[in-house]
């Protein structure tokens, strides 16, 4: 009777430990997008990038919002695990949003991305960079493709923005395919309907 008491306490310890970490991720990126919001605001005044905690080794570069589905998030510089655990951060190497090329933005599915399954063509996506300066996209198209296929060109023509996360959205350990939501700038002459080249 002891030993299956002891069994019994140690699963439901182990479960409690399980549950524990599973919730810690997404309280850690809504503490962390406060603070970023808050760093974010500051810049926006001083025209300078602010850090958002002391030991912060990244910065606050723009808000990406999706008002059709009620949300905003702060992103970050750079694409590091250690910078997407606080948020979405702009890929190194892509133009920042609004410029010519394919901004890129990545997060993590069971955080700020988490809805991004939910965007669909025609959908806006604003983004307001550091500059203060806010970029209004539509959202072209959605595809599926693998981590190290993306087909993604941050020379590519156009003012393009491209939102990425792991797939599928609901799925518990990581996965070698990713969700790219494309959208296009809605004031680009230089692109044609459906997001195309002209």
């Amino acid at each position: 009777m002891r030993a299956r008491a002891l069994l019994a306490a140690a699963l439901a310890s182990g479960g409690l430990i399980l549950a524990a970490q599973g919730a810690w991720i997404p309280a850690k990126a809504a503490l962390a997008q406060a603070l970023l919001a808050r760093a974010f605001a500051r810049g926006l005044e001083t025209g300078a990038p602010v850090r958002p905690w002391p030991a912060a080794d990244t910065r606050p570069v723009a808000r990406i919002a999706f008002p059709t589905l009620g949300e905003a998030h702060i992103a970050l510089a750079g694409s590091s695990g250690q910078a997407l655990a606080f948020g979405p951060g702009h890929v190194e190497g892509t133009p920042e949003a609004g410029e010519p090329g394919i901004a890129v933005y990545a997060a993590h599915r069971d955080t700020q991305f988490r809805s991004l399954g939910r965007l669909v063509p025609g959908d806006p996506v604003e983004v307001r960079r550091l500059d203060g300066r806010v970029v209004r996209f539509r959202v072209t198209g959605r595809r599926i493709v693998r981590f190290d296929q993306s087909g993604l060109d941050p020379a590519a023509p156009g003012r393009r923005l491209a939102l990425v996360t792991c797939w599928p959205l609901d799925a518990l350990g990581p996965g070698p395919e990713r969700l790219v939501v494309e959208a296009v700038a809605k004031e680009d002459p230089g692109v044609g309907p459906g997001g195309s080249p002209r």
